[in-house]
């Protein structure tokens, strides 16, 4: 393909050269750049693409495409110039959105290929998408999946690296999951995805909105809530069906200017459809909750995770199921086998005491499940958590009050600390703990925290393992250590055996 089919739709201004050349390979890491490369100078949080010119250069790179500093690159290029002939520099308005769309030219337009289902939210991604990919596995369907646990191809479970991949792996995946036979994909949008430009491009065929709360605003992230809101936003001015939790405060901002069509579903009596008689309910021994599905469908549902965000994950699930003409006993099915892993997960129960991982690494998040399972009366809420490095340091002492004012015990310890000092993170917590009048204990290394509060479990219990969800490691000094806390939790438990593998 020609670098100037490659950036068509960029309109770019070519500064050196004319765009004739065989394009063989594109990147945005110079890392991965092979001869015959075009190299996309992407500036991130951390490092600019335009640092990166003599290294993709060196390694063989025909062409360069750059949103700023073009005059910079051109007097560099030309010193060289008798170094490697037929070097083209294109300068574009933005380099994201010319990578967004070369990506989707060079593999082919592989999204128009596979039904496109796009959820995003503050919240509830990660489990809707399994909850849908679930029930129109059930249908019939072949689904794929892009999120943050993981990729999913066909049998193939590949490593995440962000909720949603960069342009160039996001239509690479595509394109494999058509080749493999799929028919539909369902992935995670998140907001920092849409500022960035990674699915420019995309008309979806479905998007879902879960909730909306103020969260990754700050250095790296949203400038304000204002610009986090708007990039959510987004997603329904490039899909040709929405779906929103019309019970959200946030549903008509996010919303507004909306260019698809629009359903809704919640509680309220105007969504398109809703959840009645919802009560928690105990499925096999395990806490969840069960209630009937009205408004455009009429049936009842009992799924084996608990709480009223659990309903609402449900809910979503369930309406975009419906243009599947997806049967009910498939949804109902489907919902009692439901299990995500790190998002409510019970990984241990015997005589009335449960385990469980989740994901919940903010306020609100930790909030939710704290509450919701107190719903279940435990005889102790216990809640072990930590807080990442170079991450806010307020949602520190914000997450410690929510713990200690909703945990019979919260036990502080560490989660990812990064470059950060992991005893200064474990005492910023401990203020907002303080502050609540909760009752606390600081255990600096997590295996060890899990280990006391596995052996000093009672009848009743709840634990709850926070933070971590999904992941299996812990990054310590910018090294990331092996640590699965289901694991864990199964060598402890072969040690006491006081306690029985859910």
């Amino acid at each position: 393909m020609l670098l100037e089919e490659l950036l068509e739709d960029s309109d770019p201004t070519w500064l050196l050269g004319d765009g004739k050349a065989e394009v063989l390979e594109i990147a945005m890491d110079s890392g991965c750049v092979t001869r015959g490369s075009v190299f996309f100078c992407v500036p991130g949080n951390r490092h600019d693409g335009n640092d990166y010119w003599e290294e993709a250069f060196s390694k063989g790179a025909i062409a360069l495409v750059a949103d700023h500093d073009g005059e910079s690159l051109l007097k560099k290029l030309k010193k060289r110039a008798g170094e490697k002939e037929g070097i083209t520099l294109a300068l574009v308005k933005n380099v994201r959105s010319a990578l967004a769309g070369a990506a989707i030219r060079w593999f082919g337009r592989p999204a128009d290929e596979l039904i496109t289902i796009g959820v995003t939210g503050t919240k509830g991604k990660t489990t809707c998408t399994y909850l849908i990919k679930s029930i129109l596995e059930n249908a019939g369907r072949k689904v794929g999946l892009i999120g943050t646990n993981e990729i999913i191809i066909g049998r193939k479970h590949l490593e995440a690296g962000n909720t949603t991949p960069d342009a160039l792996s996001l239509h690479s995946f595509f394109r494999r999951m058509a080749d493999a036979g799929a028919d539909t994909v369902v992935m995670e949008v998140s907001s920092q995805a849409i500022k960035q430009k990674r699915t420019e491009g995309i008309l979806f065929d479905y998007g879902i909105f879960t909730n909306l709360s103020p969260d990754h605003v700050g250095p790296g992230e949203h400038a304000d809530f204002q610009e986090y809101l708007e990039c959510k936003r987004e997603l329904f001015r490039q899909c040709r069906i929405g779906i929103v939790n019309g019970d959200d405060p946030y549903a008509g901002r996010v919303t507004e200017g909306h260019l698809c069509r629009m359903e809704t579903y919640g509680m309220g009596e105007t969504c398109t459809l809703r959840a009645k008689d919802v009560t928690p309910s105990f499925q096999n021994g395990k806490p969840g909750v069960s209630f009937q599905v009205a408004g455009d469908a009429a049936f009842p549902v009992t799924i084996p995770m608990p709480g009223m965000f659990s309903v609402y994950n449900a809910l979503a699930a369930i309406s975009l199921c419906r243009h599947f003409r997806v049967r009910e006993s498939d949804v109902q099915r489907s919902m009692l086998a439901a299990k995500v892993k790190g998002r409510m997960e019970l990984v241990l129960s015997r005589g009335g005491s449960y385990v469980y991982v989740d994901y919940a690494h903010n306020p609100m998040a930790l909030a939710s499940l704290l509450d919701t399972l107190r719903e279940y009366h435990p005889g102790r809420l216990i809640c072990l958590f930590g807080c990442g490095g170079d991450r806010p340091v307020m949602r520190r002492r914000l997450m410690g009050r929510v713990s200690g004012e909703r945990a019979d015990l919260t036990v502080i310890t560490d989660d990812n600390p990064r470059s950060e000092d992991p005893a200064l993170i474990r005492e910023q917590i401990a203020e907002g703990v303080k502050e609540s009048g909760g009752a606390y204990l600081v255990i600096a290394g997590r295996r060890d925290a899990i280990r006391y509060v596995l052996q000093g479990a009672k009848r009743g219990d709840f634990i709850v393992l926070a933070g971590k969800g999904h992941e299996t490691y812990q990054e310590i000094g910018g090294e990331k250590h092996p640590m699965d806390e289901r694991e864990i939790v199964r060598e402890i438990l072969s040690e006491t055996c006081n306690m029985q593998t859910s």
